[in-house]
C-alpha cells in the first residue's frame, strides 16, 4: 500500500507542480475556500506573492499547505517559514503545519517532522523545511538551492532588514516568496507590496466579512467596540491598512475600489476623452489614457519616442474612440504643454486643422492658476483633487450598496502612482501636490500613468467653436 501511495504520487507529481490546488485536494483533503484557491493558483505562477487580511480568514492553513506543496514537488527544496515570534513561528505556523502533514498517510512516509525542521527522509541535509525567528538577518542567510520557497507569516511585523535579507536570498530559478499578514504598518516590505511596488508582486485582499472561516459574533463585537470605520475595524476585519498618513493625497481603498469595475459605457455620451502625459526620452513613460464618460481604458505607454511618433499615435487613438464608438461626435485631447508636450500640442493643432479631425486640442499647464485658487496652488493640484472627490464619491456609494460609478484599468504601476503622492499646505494655506522630483528622491518613478489619467478627467472651459465639415469614422 505503501509504494502503491507513492507510485501513484510520482506519476502526478507533474499536476501537482502546476496546479497546488489539486496537491491540496488529494493530497492533503484540504478544501480551500476561493481566496485560498487564488493565492494558490498564483504561487505556481509568480515568484512573489502577497496577502493582506483581516483576522481568521485561513492564513495559517494556507501557509502550511504551501509549505507541503512546495517541499514534497520539488527535488532538493529549502523552505525557510519565519514569523516575528516565537510563538507565532512555533506555536501556530509550525503547529499548523504538523498538523497537515500528519492527516497525509502518504506525507507521513515521506517526511519527518521536528519542532525545528521538516525533512524528506534519506535526505536530511538537503531536503528541508525549516522555522527560524524573524530576529536576526543572519537566520535568512546562507540558503541558496534553485528550489527554495520563504513563507513569512505575520509580515507586517518582520523588519525591513531582514526582508531585505530575504529579498536578497531569492535569486535562483524557482525562488519564491509568499508574505501574509494583518497589515497593521504604513511602512516597510510588506506595505510596499501593496502600494509602491506591487507591481512586482502577485497582490491578494482578503475580509473577514467574505470569509467562511471567520465569527461573524466576533465581526459584530469589533464593530460594536470600535466602529465600521476604525483602525481596528480596517486592520482586523477588512484586511485594510491603517487609515492613510495625513499626507497622503488619495488613500489607496478607494484607488483599488475603481480598480475594474464592471460598468458600461452610455450611448448618451458624445464626447470621448484622451490624457497625454509626455516624456520624449529617459526612464519616464508617455502615457495615453483614453476615457468615455466614467470608462478608463487600458492605458497606452511608449519609452523614449520623438514628439511626431507621439503625436501619430494620439491621432490614432482618437480615430480609433470615434470608429468603434459611434455615439462619439467629438474628441477632447488634454495634453500635459510644459516641456516637451508643447511640441506635441503645435502638431496636435496643425493636424486637426489640416485634416479637419472631430478633435479638440487643448494645452494644460500644470502649474499654471488654478480655478478653485483660494484652495489650490495650481491646475495641477486642483485637477488631482477633482479625481479624488471622483474616487471618493465612487467609495461612498459603494459602502451604501450602489453602483460603482468610475471605472480604472487594472494596472499596477497606475494603483501605485494614485495613492503614493504626497502634497502639503503652502504658507498661504493651499494644497500643492508633491514634486516629481521630491517623488524620485523617495525611490518612486515619476506619476505619469496618473498624470495622464487626471488628464483625460480635466474638463477644459470650451469656447465655442466654429463649425468645419469634417471627416465621419
Amino acid at each position: 500500500m505503501s509504494m502503491d501511495r507513492i507510485k501513484v504520487f510520482k506519476k502526478k507529481i507533474h499536476i501537482y507542480r502546476k496546479q497546488p490546488v489539486i496537491f491540496a485536494n488529494e493530497v492533503l483533503k484540504f478544501e480551500p475556500d476561493d481566496w485560498q484557491e487564488n493565492v494558490l493558483d498564483d504561487i505556481s505562477s509568480y515568484t512573489h506573492i502577497s496577502v493582506r487580511s483581516g483576522q481568521g480568514v485561513g492564513k495559517t492553513g494556507l501557509e502550511a499547505v504551501t509549505t507541503l506543496w512546495f517541499l514534497t514537488c520539488f527535488p532538493f527544496p529549502k523552505v525557510v517559514a519565519t514569523a516575528p515570534t516565537r510563538q507565532q513561528l512555533h506555536d501556530v505556523l509550525w503547529a499548523e503545519i504538523s498538523k497537515w502533514q500528519s492527516k497525509s498517510p502518504l506525507l507521513k512516509e515521506l517526511l519527518k517532522w521536528t519542532k525545528t525542521k521538516i525533512y524528506m527522509k534519506k535526505y536530511e541535509e538537503r531536503w528541508f523545511a525549516t522555522a527560524r525567528t524573524a530576529t536576526n538577518p543572519e537566520n535568512m542567510q546562507g540558503f541558496h538551492e534553485d528550489n527554495m520557497l520563504f513563507i513569512v507569516d505575520e509580515a507586517s511585523g518582520v523588519s525591513d532588514n531582514i526582508m531585505e535579507a530575504i529579498l536578497g536570498t531569492l535569486s535562483g530559478d524557482n525562488n519564491k516568496l509568499l508574505m501574509c499578514g494583518n497589515p497593521t504598518k504604513i511602512s516597510g516590505v510588506f506595505y510596499d507590496s501593496h502600494n509602491r511596488d506591487r507591481e512586482h508582486y502577485s497582490i491578494h485582499k482578503v475580509s473577514s466579512m467574505d470569509s467562511t472561516r471567520t465569527s461573524r459574533k466576533n465581526i459584530q463585537m469589533l464593530l460594536d467596540k470600535y466602529g465600521a470605520d476604525s483602525d481596528v475595524a480596517r486592520v482586523r476585519i477588512y484586511g485594510e491598512f491603517p487609515k492613510a498618513e495625513a499626507d497622503a493625497f488619495i488613500p489607496l481603498e478607494i484607488v483599488e475600489l475603481a480598480k475594474d469595475n464592471k460598468i458600461k459605457i452610455s450611448k448618451d455620451i458624445t464626447v470621448g476623452d484622451i490624457g497625454v502625459d509626455v516624456a520624449r526620452f529617459g526612464d519616464d513613460e508617455t502615457i495615453i489614457a483614453p476615457r468615455i464618460g466614467n470608462y478608463v481604458f487600458k492605458l497606452k505607454s511608449y519609452r523614449k519616442q520623438e514628439t511626431t511618433a507621439t503625436v501619430g499615435r494620439v491621432i490614432g487613438q482618437a480615430k480609433f474612440l470615434l470608429k468603434n464608438y459611434k455615439h462619439l461626435e467629438e474628441i477632447y485631447v488634454k495634453v500635459d504643454d510644459s516641456g516637451v508636450g508643447g511640441g506635441v500640442t503645435d502638431q496636435l493643432i496643425d493636424i486637426v486643422k489640416e485634416e479637419k479631425l472631430p478633435i479638440r486640442i487643448f494645452p494644460v499647464i500644470n502649474n499654471g492658476k488654478a480655478d478653485d485658487d483660494e484652495h489650490y496652488e495650481n491646475i495641477g493640484t486642483e485637477q488631482w483633487g477633482v479625481f479624488r472627490d471622483m474616487l471618493q464619491d465612487n467609495f461612498s456609494d459603494h459602502l451604501q450598496g450602489k453602483n460603482n460609478i468610475i471605472r480604472l484599468p487594472d494596472d499596477e504601476k497606475l494603483v501605485t502612482q494614485l495613492s503614493t503622492r504626497k502634497y502639503r499646505m503652502t504658507s498661504k494655506g493651499k494644497v500643492a501636490l508633491e514634486r516629481k522630483e521630491d517623488m524620485k528622491k523617495r525611490g518612486l518613478t515619476s506619476p505619469d500613468r496618473a498624470d495622464a489619467v487626471v488628464l483625460s478627467i480635466y474638463r477644459p472651459k470650451i469656447k465655442k467653436k466654429p463649425k468645419l465639415q469634417v471627416k465621419s469614422y
